[in-house]
C-alpha cells in the first residue's frame, strides 16, 4: 500500500507502435483515427458493445495506440493511458495535477470533468481534486480512520451486515445481488463509518442509488442528489459539533471536526467535501468488486470450486489472493480519476500538451501481457500481482484496506452460506452500467437452494 510522495523521476520516452493522431472533430465520440494498411480495424470506444466487454478494444490500444487520444461521449478530448509500465508511471507523476484548475477546457467542456453537481455544491476541495501540500494535509487527517487497526476492529460489523442481508433472501431461493447485496452493504458500512444516524441512512441509500444508476443518462438527476446530500452533510456537522460539546464521537465525521476545532484548519466545505467523496468513492466501488467479483467467479467453475474448498478447510489464503486478482482480472474501476497536464511532456513516447486531461485506463494496464503472464485468465492463487485496482502513488485509495475487508466477506460468506449459487440469467442479456470511471454490472440475477436464515427475526430492515 504505497504512499509515496517522492516526485516522479522524468519518463524517458520510448517510440510508440503507431503515433496516436488528434481526433477529427467530424468523427464520433471514441471513433478512433485511421489505421495503417494491413492493420486490424480500430475498435469503436464507449458504446453498449465496448462497455459490456471492453478488453478486446483495450488489447488493440495497447498494441496499436497506447496513449491514445480520443473524443469522450461528453465531448471532452482526452489522452487515454492504456499500457501498465505507462500507467504506473503517470498515476505517480506529480505533473500530472489532480486539480481541475489547470484543465485547459473550452467553454463547452466546462463541468463535464469530475463528479456532476460537485462544483455547484462546493464539494470540489476532497482528495480526487487537489495536489500537495492541501492533498497530504486532508489524507492525513482522514487516513486515521483507516488503519489496520481501526478496520480490523470494524470486522464484526461488515460481518454482521453481510449476514442479515443474506438473511433477506436466503429463504427465497433467488435474487438479485446487485440490488439486494452487493449495492446496499457498502452503503450501510460506509454510513456506519461516517457517523450517519441509522434513521437517515435510508435517504443516503436513495441518494447513491441514483449515482451509481445514473449510467449513460442524464447528469441532472446525480447533480440533484449531490445537491441533497450537500445540504444533509452541513447539517449533520453542525448536530455532530453541538453534540461534541457534551459528549465525544469516534466516527469519521466527528473526527474530522474535533480536528478542524484543535487547529488543523479544516474548513465546514473540506469536511462535507472529504465526507461526501469517502462515501462516492467509496461505495461504488466496492458494489463492483462484489459484483464483478461474483460474475467472474460464476464463468469459472473451477476456480470457484477451488475457493470454496479452501473456505470449507478453513483457510483464508486463497481468498486473499483471490481477492487481489479479482480486482485485476475485472476490477471495479476501468479508468483513474481525471488528471491534467501542468506542463508538457511525454508518456510512452507520446507528447502530451499542457492543460490535457489525461485518463489512465487500469482495466487495460492490468490486462497488459508485458506486466501479467495469461492476463486474460482468472488465477486466484495468482501471487505475482502488482494490480493498479486501487491506483497507485500519493493518490492510492485510502479506502483500499475497507473494500478488501467488504469483498473478502461478502465473497467467503455467500459462497459458504450458499454453495450452489448460479447465475439464473444468460450471460449475454447482462447489462453493464455505462459510465467512464467505473465498470460494474447492472443486475446480477441468481438462484440457489433456499436455506434458512441466520437471524430469522432480525432482517436488514432494521439496520
Amino acid at each position: 500500500m504505497s504512499d509515496s510522495t517522492a516526485p516522479a523521476p522524468e519518463p524517458d520516452p520510448a517510440p510508440s507502435p503507431v503515433p496516436t493522431s488528434v481526433p477529427d472533430p467530424a468523427r464520433a465520440p471514441g471513433q478512433d483515427p485511421a489505421r495503417a494498411p494491413g492493420q486490424d480495424p480500430a475498435p469503436e470506444l464507449f458504446t453498449w458493445e465496448f462497455a459490456t466487454d471492453p478488453y478486446p478494444a483495450y488489447a488493440w490500444l495497447r498494441e496499436h495506440a497506447p496513449v491514445h487520444r480520443t473524443t469522450l461521449p461528453s465531448g471532452v478530448e482526452a489522452w487515454l493511458v492504456t499500457r501498465y509500465a505507462d500507467a504506473r508511471q503517470a498515476l505517480a507523476d506529480q505533473r500530472l495535477s489532480k486539480n481541475p484548475a489547470h484543465h485547459d477546457e473550452s467553454p463547452h467542456a466546462k463541468g463535464k470533468t469530475g463528479i456532476p453537481g460537485e462544483r455547484k455544491a462546493e464539494l470540489m476541495t476532497h482528495l480526487l481534486n487537489i495536489d500537495p501540500p492541501d492533498h497530504t494535509r486532508l489524507r492525513r487527517l482522514v487516513s486515521k480512520a483507516f488503519t489496520p487497526r481501526r478496520v480490523a476492529e470494524f470486522a464484526p460489523r461488515v460481518q454482521e451486515l453481510t449476514d442479515r442481508l443474506i438473511d433477506g433472501f436466503a429463504e427465497r431461493g433467488s435474487a438479485d445481488l446487485i440490488h439486494e447485496f452487493a449495492f446496499p452493504l457498502p452503503i450501510y458500512a460506509i454510513c456506519d463509518l461516517l457517523g450517519v444516524p441509522e434513521e437517515d441512512q435510508d435517504d443516503f441509500r436513495d441518494w447513491a442509488g441514483m449515482m451509481i444508476r445514473h449510467g449513460g443518462g442524464p447528469r441532472g438527476g446525480v447533480a440533484r442528489s449531490v445537491k441533497k446530500m450537500r445540504g444533509y452533510l452541513a447539517e449533520l456537522i453542525h448536530r455532530k459539533r453541538e453534540g461534541l460539546r457534551q459528549e465525544g464521537g469516534d466516527d469519521l465525521i466527528s473526527g474530522l471536526i474535533k480536528a478542524s476545532d484543535h487547529g488543523e484548519h479544516l474548513t465546514e466545505n473540506e469536511a462535507a467535501a472529504m465526507a461526501f467523496i469517502l462515501l462516492f468513492a467509496g461505495f461504488e466501488t466496492t458494489v463492483n468488486l462484489i459484483g464483478n467479483g461474483l460474475y467472474a467467479l460464476l464463468g469459472n467453475p473451477e476456480q470457484r470450486g477451488l475457493l470454496q474448498a479452501s473456505l470449507a478447510a478453513g483457510e483464508t489464503g486463497l481468498l486473499e489472493t483471490g481477492i487481489e486478482e479479482l480486482l485485476r482480472y475485472d476490477g471495479p474501476v476501468e479508468m483513474a480519476t481525471w488528471r491534467y497536464a501542468t506542463r508538457a511532456l511525454t508518456i510512452g513516447g507520446q507528447e502530451i500538451p499542457a492543460g490535457d486531461p489525461v485518463l489512465v485506463v487500469l482495466a487495460a494496464a492490468d490486462r497488459d501481457p508485458e506486466r501479467f503472464d495469461g492476463p486474460d485468465v482468472l488465477d486466484l492463487a495468482r501471487r505475482d500481482n502488482q494490480h493498479l485496482g486501487y491506483g497507485h502513488g500519493i493518490h492510492y485509495c485510502l479506502g483500499a484496506p475497507l473494500a478488501r475487508l467488504e469483498g473478502q466477506a461478502a465473497l467467503a460468506t455467500l459462497l459458504t452460506r450458499l454453495p450452489d449459487l448460479r447465475l439464473a440469467a444468460d450471460p449475454a442479456e447482462l447489462r453493464w452500467r455505462g459510465g467512464l470511471i467505473m465498470r460494474g454490472l447492472r443486475t446480477l440475477p441468481v438462484e440457489f437452494s433456499p436455506s434458512v436464515p441466520l437471524s430469522p427475526t432480525d432482517g436488514p430492515s432494521e439496520m
